[in-house]
């Protein structure tokens, strides 16, 4: 795969935001006739075109969940998106779809709080997710029981490093994940928060193809 990408944007990923991910499935369950309360009074607002159906946080980041209210779910898998990158594909050397997509690099861009690299490499990639795990590892006070370069079919560009971590009940995987926007060509950097009921065993580490598939069944959705 190229060493390099057309563009990437981010905005990095903090200690209090990985708090208040981890904290989601345990908060009271929020009625529905009080969701549109609760996201203003959070300081979120609801976001469509990035990601469908999604939110952006107070700490400026995109939350995807699988529950259209991500209060109080104990099932429900949640990803936090802090990064979006346009991978080159060696077989489109024309970039037939570069115009496009790097209007809606742009739209990532423009979020307040996010900075835009183009082109970069994949090790300025690598460094927004170091800087993240630092993040994560802060606020779970450990580092993370895995780590792996996937070369996971499931995800669009350059193999990149994923991290997991998992609490009792959940798993946390920091990596890149497939794209479920409206557009589904373009990578997010993303924090998932899942129940390990979707995977419970943690493969060995020597096992690099189980815990790639591991790590599929908890981020792909």
């Amino acid at each position: 795969m190229p060493d390099s990408v057309h563009a990437l944007a981010h905005r990095p990923l903090t200690v209090p935001a990985v708090a208040e991910l981890v904290g989601l499935p345990t908060e009271p369950p929020v009625p529905e006739e009080v969701v549109e309360e609760m996201v203003r009074r959070r300081g979120w607002s609801w976001e469509h075109s990035l990601v469908c159906d999604s939110l952006v946080t107070g700490h400026g980041h995109v939350l995807c969940s699988e529950s259209y209210i991500p209060f109080g779910h104990t099932d429900t898998r949640h990803f936090l998106v802090f990064g979006e990158i346009y991978p080159v594909d060696p077989e489109d050397e024309a970039m037939r779809n570069g115009r496009w997509l790097f209007d809606l690099m742009d739209d990532w861009q423009k979020q307040p709080g996010w900075t835009g690299t183009r082109p970069a490499t994949v090790e300025d990639c690598e460094d927004v997710l170091a800087r993240a795990a630092q993040a994560v590892t802060g606020h779970l006070g450990s580092a993370p029981e895995r780590t792996i370069t996937c070369e996971a079919a499931f995800v669009a560009g350059p193999a990149m490093t994923h991290r997991v971590w998992r609490t009792p009940t959940h798993a946390l995987i920091l990596g890149p994940s497939p794209d479920n926007g409206p557009y589904g060509y373009l990578t997010h950097l993303q924090l998932s928060y899942t129940p390990l009921a979707c995977g419970p065993d943690l493969p060995p580490e020597q096992d690099e193809n189980a815990l790639q598939k591991w790590i599929t069944t908890h981020v792909d959705w």
